[in-house]
């Protein structure tokens, strides 16, 4: 893997970059639609490359793990060839689902012990495995193996996971590098900071993680709840001290007020599930505000989606209709509304990297952020 810085914003630490891979080149700010179980919900393959633009999309080593499970996976030589994307592909842990397990797994120095949600049933992740499990799933960029803390966390819990998290991390950089890809294309591993809101904390997770030296890195932990002035405050902590010239990536962020929030903070690539989750729930994100499909007022306006919008299902169908399919329960509804959630968000990113490169963004995010906050 390779990155290259192209740009950075005079007037902010927002930076426009490129991010090559075995897979194809992501132009980074990035936003990764969360493809949790191989598949982006309600979206097909072609329309993630062709109408939403996505550049790399994400998997999930916990729900690949025990649905399909790694010999189907294997079998069908990666989840590249299982799924028909043929792009790049990053996936989480698990360590994430681990911590909404909080009823049913046990963590100790060996791994987390969980119960499957699917049937029961016992299993074991230690980094050990689940760098194996990753290079089995064939994902270009895997993830560190960690624990994400909840918010509010106390400050001595906080202060011995991270310890523990960067013991393990030594674990899966030595099972990683003693192993090799399995389908004949490269794979990098990115280290995840934690620390939860305590500032100490995540100077020395920022500093430990750069002591590893990996090909990019990650700032996990955050949009767990804790107010978002508080993730500002911890994400400019640790872009401080974050290499310069490696990807940041801030897992699981988010609204788009935040993306364009930490864009200007110096952070390149995101996920969320919010534009595919809410989008099903009839909340779509728009150039000048959100929009409640639910709500009345929509139920005679025959305007398109999003007139100025170059995704076809904005100006195909209208307001009132796309109300009638969500109010409806009709699966339609839910397929146009993740269809124009996930092109916003990577019209978003994409423009932002415009405005950077323009030297135009700082004023740019200003005017944006005051209008996507906006109830329509």
């Amino acid at each position: 893997m390779k990155f290259t810085l192209k740009a950075q914003d005079p007037l902010s630490k927002a930076r426009a970059g490129e991010l090559v891979t075995d897979h194809g080149v992501i132009q980074t700010p990035i936003f990764m639609p969360v493809g949790t179980a191989g598949t982006v919900k309600a979206v097909h393959q072609r329309e993630l490359k062709d109408d939403i633009k996505a550049q790399i999309i994400l998997g999930n080593t916990y729900h690949l793990y025990l649905r399909p499970g790694l010999d189907i996976i294997e079998s069908a030589g990666g989840l590249h060839k299982f799924n028909g994307w043929n792009g790049p592909i990053l996936t989480d842990s698990g360590g994430y689902q681990v911590y909404s397990l909080t009823d049913v797994r046990k963590i100790k120095e060996e791994g987390v012990t969980f119960r499957s949600h699917v049937d029961g049933s016992k299993h074991l992740f230690t980094p050990e495995n689940v760098m194996d499990i990753q290079r089995t799933i064939g994902a270009d960029i895997i993830m560190a193996f960690d624990e994400c803390t909840p918010y509010p966390c106390e400050y001595n819990y906080a202060k011995r996971s991270i310890e523990m998290t960067h013991r393990w991390l030594k674990r899966c950089c030595d099972r990683f590098d003693s192993t090799e890809p399995k389908y004949g294309y490269n794979q990098t591993l990115f280290p995840i900071v934690q620390g939860s809101v305590y500032k100490d904390l995540r100077i020395r997770s920022a500093e430990v993680i750069a002591s590893f030296e990996r090909e990019g890195n990650a700032i996990g932990g955050l949009s767990v709840g804790e107010p978002a002035e508080e993730m500002y405050a911890m994400t400019e902590i640790v872009c401080d001290i974050l290499p310069q010239n490696k990807p940041r990536y801030l897992m699981g962020v988010g609204t788009p007020v935040n993306i364009l929030e930490n864009i200007a903070l110096g952070i390149d690539m995101f996920d969320c599930v919010m534009p595919t989750r809410n989008a099903r729930n009839g909340m779509l994100f728009t150039k000048n505000g959100i929009i409640n499909m639910r709500n009345k007022k929509w139920e005679n306006d025959f305007s398109p989606i999003e007139a100025d919008s170059d995704l076809y299902a904005d100006t195909q169908y209208s307001k009132a209709y796309l109300r009638h399919l969500i109010h409806s329960g009709e699966m339609l509804g839910a397929q146009i509304a993740t269809l124009h959630n996930l092109h916003f968000y990577l019209w978003l990113v994409t423009e932002a990297r415009n405005k950077i490169i323009s030297g135009e963004f700082y004023e740019w995010k200003k005017t944006m952020v005051n209008r996507l906050g906006q109830r329509l």
